[in-house]
């Protein structure tokens, strides 16, 4: 075994490591460390290479951009737990319901809405459900339409601003979380508009499967329906600006006047306003939402210090070098890289979900991007918006997972005719599981998605740079003196000869 063919052994035992299903965490310090004995024995580094490890990790724990995961995973958990999600969708439900397909229209306004807010699949999944699946099954609605919409109006938490997800990213590539967040408002938009034309089209060509329901159905008409619905979106609207607007990541914005950290830290005290405002706010609910934060805090740092381990040797070893050659040599150049690389996390996210992706995988790309003359808030968007399969892919999507879950609890409770099948849910994930990849070939081809929100990048031609030098204005007593004394312009007494 030589240096030159231990890196494709060391992913490919990466790949293998994985796929056990054992905590990746775990799964990747012992493969870094593991692999770092190997090296040392067979003398590829020396023993002292791995001293850094250390100072890896402490440079971890003390990155104040990651102290942004648990305030906005905090507010996501408190707004989840508020009974916010119940309440808009019962009054869009009544807004758009007598519409074909307005149950749809308003699951998918919703999940866009709780995306920005909350931030979570799960709890965005687990409480669209509870409310429009059984409402959707009374009325008629094809049952795997309605799943489809569920689950796939979930992962818009991803991308819609302000994701973990994106701050993870912009972390990884070492961009402004501003900027992504401004990058990602095109695909996010798209994304919607995406859900929305194919609702629209299934009214017009399968009326049967998403019927309008009666208007009689209505507990609220007139202004009460539209107040009621103001109600759960204004406070919304100013939480999500008031959030984003204080790091500029809102179209328009160029001056950040707080970090995302700080900007976490007013979410959070805006979900707790929000959560009172609804009178919901209760020890219960604090406490449900503050172990849900420390789980995901923990399980993001433990995974990010294994990631460390693995990417440490791994660089040792040169297969940063290894990873360029082999995507930068590719045909097509950047177009041929970024579908390559699009397939390839396409596939990895059957196995892994995002932050395992972000934290593994972005390290090696990142770099090859960044030489291919690759925007890389736009390569860290595009990311971003193919990892939403992860959560759609049958039949290993979590979101279908916590679909199938809740559909099942509503069951037993009786609240659901009959039961729903897994072969409705994952077929019916197939069409937006189909979207999501069209919108990641819009991305892929027309970077202005990402690109035209953004602060154009000043470029400076260095050949037309001219300098040009002005003497200050001289006092007229000095101005005298030296045309009597030449001397005092070299600082001396005495006029001296320049050496040779």
């Amino acid at each position: 075994m030589s240096l030159e063919t231990f890196p494709p052994i060391m992913f490919a035992a990466l790949v293998a490591v994985l796929l056990l299903g054992f905590p990746v965490a775990f799964s990747l310090a012992a493969l870094g460390v593991a692999s770092g004995g190997v090296a040392i024995y067979m003398g590829w580094f020396p023993a002292g290479f791995l001293s850094a490890l250390p100072l890896n990790v402490f440079g971890i724990l003390s990155n104040d951009l990651l102290l942004a995961i648990p305030f906005f995973t905090l507010m996501g958990c408190v707004l989840e737990r508020c009974g916010l999600a119940e309440d808009m969708l019962d009054s869009m439900g009544q807004l758009f319901g007598p519409v074909r397909g307005g149950l749809g229209y308003s699951v998918i306004i919703v999940g866009f809405i709780l995306g920005a807010i909350t931030g979570t699949v799960a709890g965005q999944v687990i409480a669209m459900a509870m409310i429009s699946l059984p409402v959707m099954m009374r009325y008629g609605y094809n049952m795997r339409y309605a799943t489809g919409v569920l689950s796939a109006s979930g992962t818009i938490t991803q991308i819609v601003p302000p994701s973990l997800c994106l701050i993870v990213l912009a972390d990884q590539l070492g961009r402004s979380v501003g900027d992504m967040y401004k990058g990602a408002w095109g695909p996010a938009i798209l994304q919607v508009c995406l859900f929305a034309l194919y609702t629209f089209l299934l009214g017009r060509f399968r009326p049967q499967d998403v019927p309008g329901i009666p208007k009689e159905a209505r507990t609220l008409n007139g202004w009460a329906l539209w107040l009621k619905c103001l109600r759960g979106i204004i406070p919304s609207a100013i939480l999500i600006f008031a959030v984003l607007g204080s790091m500029g990541g809102l179209p328009g914005i160029d001056h950040a006047i707080a970090t995302p950290t700080e900007a976490g830290a007013m979410g959070a005290l805006g979900a707790f306003a929000l959560a009172a405002a609804h009178r919901r706010l209760s020890w219960p609910l604090l406490q449900s939402a503050m172990t849900a934060t420390m789980r995901m805090t923990a399980m993001v740092v433990f995974i990010l210090i294994g990631s460390r381990a693995f990417s440490l040797v791994f660089q040792g070893v040169s297969g940063g070098v290894w990873i360029e050659h082999l995507l930068a040599d590719l045909p097509g150049g950047q177009i041929g890289f970024l579908i390559a690389v699009n397939i390839f996390i396409f596939f990895l996210a059957f196995f892994l979900d995002f932050f395992e992706i972000a934290f593994i995988i972005l390290p090696l790309l990142g770099p090859v991007a960044h030489k291919l003359g690759i925007d890389l808030v736009w390569f860290g968007v595009l990311i971003c918006v193919n990892m939403q399969t992860s959560f759609m892919h049958p039949p290993f999507g979590f979101s279908l997972f916590y679909l199938r879950g809740i559909s099942d609890t509503l069951h037993k409770e009786g609240k659901l005719p009959r039961k729903v099948l897994s072969k409705d849910i994952y077929l019916g994930a197939i069409p937006w599981v189909v979207m999501q990849l069209i919108l990641v070939a819009v991305v892929i081809f027309v970077p202005q998605t990402v690109t035209f929100l953004l602060d154009k990048e000043v470029v400076v031609d260095t050949d037309k740079v001219q300098l040009d030098f002005q003497r200050g204005p001289e006092r007229p007593d000095d101005e005298a003196q030296e045309r009597e004394d030449p001397s005092r312009m070299f600082g001396g007494g005495e006029t001296k000869e320049p050496k040779q």
